[in-house]
């Protein structure tokens, strides 16, 4: 055992080991991206309505307040079940009116609460963003968040 690793040996090492974990790495990266399209997200269901809501979403920067599963500041609720809190599951028109109904009285003017600004959203506009708020709902997300109340 008195032989010593040379310097192109452990070069040879080094090179050998890094493309052999960027090799998996890339590999995983790929499995990642392919179980999103194919079984995490919803893409069939994705319509105009739901693009023009995430504009919409964008345009208002809702996620400078609120986070959509997980990701955004923590001023505000999670919207990504805003949906099913509304009860949108068992009575989607109640639940849209009811979204609708927040999204007009607000700020509600309540002392000491947090208080969500007047978009002025028009009634399309408030459609698609109920819409891709409710395609966020559907999305599998894995019992993200962990309560119901985000």
């Amino acid at each position: 055992m008195s032989e010593r690793l040379t310097k192109s040996a452990a070069r040879n090492i080094f090179y050998g080991g890094t493309l052999f974990f960027l090799a998996i790495f890339i590999a995983l990266v790929a499995q990642s991206h392919a179980y999103i399209l194919s079984t995490s997200s919803n893409n069939d269901r994705l319509t105009d309505a739901v693009v023009r809501g995430k504009h919409i979403w964008e345009k208002n920067s809702c996620i400078n307040c609120h986070t959509i599963m997980g990701e955004g500041a923590y001023f505000a609720p999670e919207v990504g079940n805003v949906w099913v809190r509304y009860g949108g599951k068992t009575d989607p028109e109640g639940a849209r009116e009811g979204l609708k109904g927040w999204f007009a009285a607000q700020p509600t003017g309540i002392e000491g609460r947090r208080q969500m600004p007047q978009f002025n959203l028009t009634e399309q506009e408030a459609n698609d963003l109920i819409d891709f708020l409710k395609w966020t709902s559907e999305v599998n997300t894995q019992n993200w968040p962990p309560t119901p109340a985000g």
